[in-house]
């Protein structure tokens, strides 16, 4: 059945058919989703979300499930937090954009014969275990269950949205297992567990409609680097293999210039978007302690490092070029990337540390010893020294914004 792929790019409106997962292949851009109501801090670990009641109906329409629903799902859509008329279909049915349940794995040296340096990849890291899933394969499934150092873990991917994120899959001593509903809200992908067949908003990790609606899952710290950079830091990482299972033109992106950032979301139906950045801007999100803030990737381009305070906890974002963009050709090298990000708590063992760009490296102002953007301290004083992980999002500012109105973005009054 095919599925179809609309956006804007260069003023123009493409029209893409590309084949869906029931026969050649999975409609790319459609089944991604944003995660449950991020007006509320996310927690970190699976929780039962008391704060968050029910949205109360105000038309009819709010409590009748999306059209067709009823005959895919056994969900008890009786319980929902959010108005039904959010949702809307991206395109391909139940799991017409298939999970990776089975996934296998390669060495870097056999993923480095189809990798290029600048092609990103999704890092999850547990313990001493480290493990690259190339966007280039999750465009095409954007859910992979995964056991990684013995936890039990799902790790999406919305191409709408540009959101890579990861979460513990037990929950209440079960360990789920997701799927894609084939529905969107504020453009967002729609996940639901294969066990009770709830939908879960992958942004938020929370529930919104079905028997466990009100849960959140707990998010696993996970970021969008090169792959170069993961083949340096990790040799004896794993990476997940093109063997999926399933025939996809793993390499082509169906994306292309999908995130130019004067075109306008695809699908989106939500909150006008908050003109402090364009709806299509990049940024890396930190929520904690309920407080919630987003750094623009222009931003941090120009300045490589940020000190900064969020929900009382002290915190260093750090940017690097070398990561190429998951809606572009990949180029040769990592000139002209959009780079990576991450943030990391600014203690360790007791000490308050500051950063700042020398020009080539992220040292700390307190020792003087040199950092990455693993947060591992590489020489000086500290060196061998790992910053406290954090939980952090990349998304389009669009995507976040929907969620979490009252987000403060770095660098503006």
């Amino acid at each position: 059945m095919p599925a179809r792929l609309y956006f804007v790019a260069s003023g123009l409106l493409i029209i893409g058919c590309i084949v869906s997962a029931c026969s050649a292949g999975p409609s790319v851009p459609t089944s991604a989703q944003l995660p449950v109501n991020l007006e509320e801090p996310a927690p970190t670990a699976a929780s039962s979300e008391t704060a968050s009641p029910p949205l109360s109906p105000t038309s009819p329409a709010d409590d009748v499930p999306p059209s067709g629903a009823a005959s895919s799902f056994t969900t008890d859509f009786s319980k929902h937090t959010v108005a039904y008329t959010e949702i809307f279909s991206g395109g391909p049915p139940k799991d017409g954009i298939p999970a990776i349940d089975h996934p296998r794995f390669v060495s870097v040296s056999n993923a480095s014969e189809w990798l290029k340096p600048a092609e990103p990849v999704i890092l999850v890291r547990v313990g001493e275990e480290a493990r690259a899933y190339p966007i280039q394969i999750l465009t095409w499934h954007e859910i992979v269950n995964d056991t990684l150092g013995g936890i039990p873990l799902t790790v999406t991917f919305c191409p709408l949205c540009n959101t890579a994120i990861a979460f513990e899959r037990t929950f209440e001593s079960r360990v789920l297992d997701f799927g894609t509903t084939g529905r969107l809200r504020f453009s967002n992908l729609i996940m639901y567990d294969r066990q009770s067949e709830t939908w879960w908003q992958q942004a938020t990790g929370g529930a919104i409609a079905g028997e466990l609606s009100g849960a959140r899952l707990a998010y696993y710290p996970a970021s969008i680097i090169g792959w170069s950079e993961f083949a340096e830091a990790y040799p004896e990482g794993s990476v997940l293999s093109r063997d999926t299972g399933f025939e996809r033109p793993y390499g082509r992106n169906p994306y292309t210039g999908y995130d130019d950032v004067n075109s306008s979301p695809f699908l989106y139906n939500g909150p006008e978007t908050r003109g402090i950045l364009p709806p299509m801007a990049r940024v890396l999100t930190i929520d904690l302690n309920g407080e919630a803030v987003a750094y623009s990737y222009e931003t941090l381009q120009d300045v490589h490092v940020v000190n900064d305070t969020v929900g009382g906890t002290p915190v260093v974002v750090i940017w690097q070029p070398g990561a190429a963009s998951p809606f572009g050709s990949i180029p040769a090298t990592g000139v002209g990337t959009v780079g990576s990000a991450e943030a990391y708590g600014r203690e360790v063992d007791g000490q308050l540390l500051n950063f700042e760009f020398d020009g080539s490296q992220i040292r700390d102002q307190e020792t003087g010893t040199t950092w990455n953007i693993f947060g591992l301290a590489e020489q000086g004083e500290l060196a061998g020294k790992q910053l406290p992980s954090l939980v952090t999002i990349n998304h389009f500012w669009f995507s976040w914004a929907a969620f979490r109105p009252d987000t403060r973005v770095y660098g503006n009054p």
